[in-house]
Parts: C-alpha cells; sequence; structure tokens
C-alpha cells in the first residue's frame, strides 16, 4: 500500500498483464520474445469519480494497460530490472500516478522456478528530476 504521505490512499490494480518482449542477455533470449506478466498497484483518489460517476474523473486503467502492452511489447532491454523501472517511470510520468508498484514476473526463466522477477515501488519524486529535464 501506499505510504500516507499524502490524502491518497485508494489504489487502481491491473494484474496479470501478460506481454511478449525482447528481455535477457543471452544470445536466444535476444532472438526471441518471451512472456512477461506485469502487476501494477497505483495510487489514485478515486473520490471524484465515484461522485461523478464518470471516466474521465479517475485513472483509466484501459489506457494505461493499452499503452503498457504496446511500449512492452516493443521494448528490447537485457535486465528486468531495467524494463520494471521504465513501466514505473512511464505510469507515474504519463498519467501522473503518484505512486506505482510494479511486479514484473518473467516466467520460465529459472528451470524448477515457477516464477521470476521483481517488485519495485516509485513515486512521482522519483522521477521529478529527469521529467524537468526532458
Amino acid at each position: 500500500m501506499p505510504t500516507r504521505t499524502s490524502s491518497t490512499t485508494d489504489v487502481i490494480f491491473l494484474a496479470g498483464l501478460t506481454v511478449d518482449c525482447i528481455v535477457g542477455i543471452w544470445d536466444w533470449e535476444r532472438r526471441v520474445k518471451q512472456k512477461v506478466v506485469l502487476d501494477l498497484e497505483m495510487a489514485a483518489d478515486i473520490r471524484r469519480a465515484a461522485a461523478s460517476d464518470s471516466i474521465d474523473d479517475t485513472l483509466d486503467y484501459k489506457r494505461v494497460a493499452k499503452r503498457l502492452l504496446g511500449f512492452v511489447g516493443e521494448s528490447q532491454y537485457q535486465l528486468v530490472e531495467t524494463l520494471a523501472e521504465r513501466v514505473a517511470e512511464l505510469v507515474v510520468t504519463e498519467f501522473d500516478v503518484p505512486w506505482v508498484r510494479v511486479r514484473l514476473n518473467k516466467q520460465g526463466a529459472i528451470r524448477g522456478a515457477r516464477d521470476v522477477g521483481i517488485l519495485i515501488e516509485r513515486r512521482r519524486e522519483d522521477y521529478a528530476a529527469s521529467k524537468g529535464a526532458k
């Protein structure tokens, strides 16, 4: 859950978003798309949307999903760490989300393990310097 650094305690989540992409350090991984699964938790104050019952007053998770499907599907990072960081940055900066938790699962990466991946949390402040530099 997001820390109480603001009045936002609501979370919109997106679970099990599956995308095929190039990710890995080995030669074969650079030639074959592999499945990654994304789970996101995004801070959002949903009170205005709840009162208005309008999609315009909330974080549109369908738009987030479509953007991530395109971005991740075209990406070619070597490390899941880099991919997770770029996903977090995209969500925070493009959708004005104050806090995001990204879980990236690269199923099948380790023989004998069902799941392997990374879990990161980022806040708007983490990208404030890079946003100003753009």
